[in-house]
């Protein structure tokens, strides 16, 4: 192709025999001046008429090339070709292929046949190169988030000034050494964005100089949704159409964009573990009850829904073990209560279920009664503390926070007998925390005690349970977890953000994985982003470190739950 030094072409992908869609595509297209039009493949896949699409294509004029959908049609292939590699994924690609293939003209799929599946184009001075998938392969998906040499890989093998591509189902353009990469998205269903429009590409050239636009199409989604109801395909297809967000085939997202959408996981792959030592804690499920085949991460075992707060770190005591280096000599990081009524509010505006409130020891913290009931009147609270420090000043407010019906007191004992306990959190702090016990206990909260278990006190922990029921905790309220190796510790066993499931931590320098390494001295591995970052970006961050670790060996991280 030649021709005048200045053209503007229109670029679609996928159709996925969403007729409503094309249609929109070649009436947008031609309104805003492209002088041609382009499919660049898989006709079918998603939708119910196939057969839809054939004289809109001809009547619009758009020039067509064949995806790997189009190549397997016109063969009859078994399956499509698509290029999944998990099962559940092809189930569902295998499904709507089966219709497709069962209801699709045998003409128009030998019209299919007969498409070239990529071209080279001379336009205004620029080399173009349309494929369906990529310069390597028709099924080949070329995400944005690839690494540099990968799409420079793929660039280096087309040569070309401008490359236009799909399959990926999601839009999205950058410049590779030169060269114009553009994926100009599906019509065939949204972007896994939360919106109802899907995408298309209009790219000007002028003088060998290209520049691309992608742009987000409305259409007739309710007629498409309604055409594919009456069709009997699944309402897991359907809803997609009529919500943006993708229900089916999400394994073969990369971690970025995977991270990007609403669900992340199959429900068939939620995990069988359950929080040791109880229920404390225990992660808010997904309805398992429910038609829809995905659930978010967040919410789930592998991600709960509950948000740790460090209020402060300065503590009375310096415990040989603690896993964030808390002592009175620590460096002074305490949040104001301006930062923490925000990340309460936050929090509830982002779905979290329980928020849990430590340090150091909060209740050094001169506006923990404010704090604590700020946050039991919004969310079920619970605060870690030592429960050395509830008496005083701080006495009248234990009434108040137990009128919220919210507030949890959770503390430490680590031994039956003041000699075992003592030994490593200091002289005379057993009996205070026993004290401290009785005094939340009198006011009328709700109070769980801890014990972290080392070779010192392992004998002791039937003893122990004895105690804590003779407190007036009840068995449930009373768990034994292990010690770690972090902060202060040098035994323990070791936990990182590979092998740990995620619980969102907040303190002064940002935000954790984990509310066991949230010392930034300690464990700056454990680091997520700095505090200045919201809330709904920090989850999509976590869930894209998730799936990055575990699309690297395949393995899943398990729970180590502070809140056991």
């Amino acid at each position: 192709m030649s021709g005048p030094a200045r053209r503007r072409l229109g670029f679609c992908g996928g159709p996925y025999a969403n007729p409503y869609a094309l249609a929109a595509f070649v009436a947008d297209a031609r309104a805003r001046g492209c002088d041609e039009l382009f499919c660049l493949g898989d006709l079918g896949g998603f939708g119910a008429d196939i057969n839809a699409l054939w004289p809109i294509l001809t009547a619009g004029g758009v020039e067509c090339l064949a995806g790997n959908y189009d190549v397997a049609v016109a063969r009859a292939d078994p399956d499509c070709g698509c290029g999944y590699r998990d099962p559940t994924d092809n189930s569902f690609a295998q499904l709507i292929y089966d219709h497709t293939l069962a209801t699709c003209d045998r003409e128009f799929a030998a019209w299919m046949g007969s498409l070239p599946t990529e071209r080279r184009l001379r336009v205004a001075g620029c080399d173009v190169h349309l494929v369906h998938g990529s310069p390597l392969a028709l099924n080949d998906f070329w995400w944005e988030s690839r690494p540099d040499e990968e799409h420079a890989a793929r660039v280096e093998a087309s040569g070309a000034d401008v490359i236009c591509c799909t399959h990926s189902g999601l839009p999205w353009q950058k410049r590779v050494d030169g060269t114009l990469v553009v994926n100009v998205g599906v019509l065939g269903k949204p972007a896994n964005d939360g919106t109802t429009a899907v995408w298309y590409a209009v790219v000007d050239i002028a003088d060998g100089e290209a520049e691309a636009t992608l742009v987000a199409l409305d259409y007739d989604w309710a007629a498409q949704a309604a055409s594919m109801r009456a069709a009997g395909l699944p309402e897991a297809f359907v809803e997609t159409i009529e919500t943006g967000w993708w229900t089916t085939c999400i394994e073969v997202l990369p971690p970025a964009e995977r991270a990007a959408g609403r669900y992340q996981l199959y429900r068939s792959t939620l995990p069988a573990f359950a929080p040791a030592g109880g229920s404390w804690g225990a992660p808010s499920e997904p309805d398992r009850t429910s038609e829809r085949p995905v659930v978010p991460l967040f919410a789930t075992s592998y991600f709960p829904a509950r948000l740790w707060v460090y209020t402060n770190f300065h503590c009375n005591l310096a415990c040989d073990y603690c896993a964030v280096g808390s002592s009175p000599k620590a460096r002074r990081r305490a949040l104001t209560p301006e930062r923490f009524a925000a990340l309460v509010d936050e929090a509830v505006a982002e779905g979290f279920g329980e928020l849990y409130v430590t340090g150091g020891e909060p209740f050094l913290h001169p506006d923990i009664i404010d704090l604590l009931l700020y946050a039991a009147e919004r969310l079920p609270t619970v605060v870690l503390t030592n429960a050395m420090l509830l008496g005083g000043r701080r006495a009248g407010g234990l009434g108040r926070l137990a009128a919220t019906g919210q507030l949890v007191v959770q503390t430490s004992l680590d031994g039956s007998r003041a000699d075992v306990h003592d030994a490593h959190r200091g002289r005379g702090s057993w009996a205070r925390a026993v004290a401290g016990i009785g005094q939340a206990a009198a006011a009328g909260l709700d109070v769980r005690v801890a014990l972290t278990e080392t070779p010192e006190n392992r004998h002791d922990i039937a003893a122990m349970a004895e105690l804590v029921a003779s407190l007036g905790v009840p068995p449930e309220g009373f768990a034994v977890r292990p010690l770690l190796q972090r902060g202060l510790s040098g035994e323990g066993i070791d936990i990182g953000p590979a092998s740990t499931v995620p619980e969102i931590t907040v303190t002064t320098d940002g935000y954790h994985w984990h509310p066991a390494g949230a010392d930034t001295d300690t464990s700056p591995d454990m680091i997520v982003a700095p505090p200045d970052r919201r809330l709904a970006e920090v989850k999509r961050l976590i869930t894209e470190r998730f799936f990055a670790a575990r699309l690297a060996d395949g393995s899943l991280p398990q729970p180590y739950r502070c809140a056991i």
